[in-house]
């Protein structure tokens, strides 16, 4: 991929729009969403990034380089990309993949990343790709959450099949960490 995409890294942010078809409002809208994301998931991060690829013949294998090779500028370094989601949007064909990292591979699959951009499809072919992205982030999270619940119930589960005696460091994070939707108020 690096002889298609190049060998460097690639600055960005987690929402890059490189086809200019988000609105100011829609921006800001659209960051906020994912910094929400971030909130619920301290040790995760999601991107989105909006272009037009006509060389480019899979997005899921631009989304795997860019994810590999991109240094997200408003990611802390605490969030490595192997625990980032990113959806790739071609604007110009109307088409959308989602690329994760190797940390959520127990938990995510290519089946629930196609129902979330299914999902999301009418929006995507109506161009309201606030919306879509919206709803993919929502459709994402909700199912990294019930995940999170079945890890701490059934953590073997949840093995990547490293030879451990317990779960990963990574794994462990994710139960301890998570914070469900809810506010909590400090006592």
């Amino acid at each position: 991929m690096d002889r298609v995409f190049g060998e460097d890294d690639v600055r960005l942010r987690t929402l890059t729009d490189a086809a200019g078809v988000l609105r100011k409002r829609e921006r800001l809208a659209l960051r906020r969403t994912l910094r929400d994301f971030q909130t619920i998931f301290p040790q995760l991060f999601f991107g989105v990034y909006f272009g037009t690829f006509h060389e480019v013949s899979s997005l899921r294998e631009f989304g795997f380089w860019l994810l590999n090779r991109g240094a997200f500028e408003d990611v802390d370094v605490s969030r490595p990309n192997e625990g980032g989601v990113l959806l790739s949007v071609d604007v110009g064909g109307k088409a959308a993949g989602i690329t994760y990292g190797y940390a959520l591979q127990p938990f995510l699959s290519d089946e629930t990343t196609f129902r979330a951009i299914s999902a999301a499809h009418p929006y995507f072919i109506e161009g309201q790709w606030l919306k879509a992205s919206e709803m993919v982030v929502s459709k994402l999270a909700k199912e990294l959450r019930k995940q999170a619940r079945r890890a701490r119930r059934d953590p073997d589960d949840f093995q990547d099949g490293a030879n451990t005696d317990g779960p990963s460091d990574f794994l462990q994070r994710i139960r301890a960490s998570h914070r469900g939707g809810r506010r909590r108020t400090q006592a």
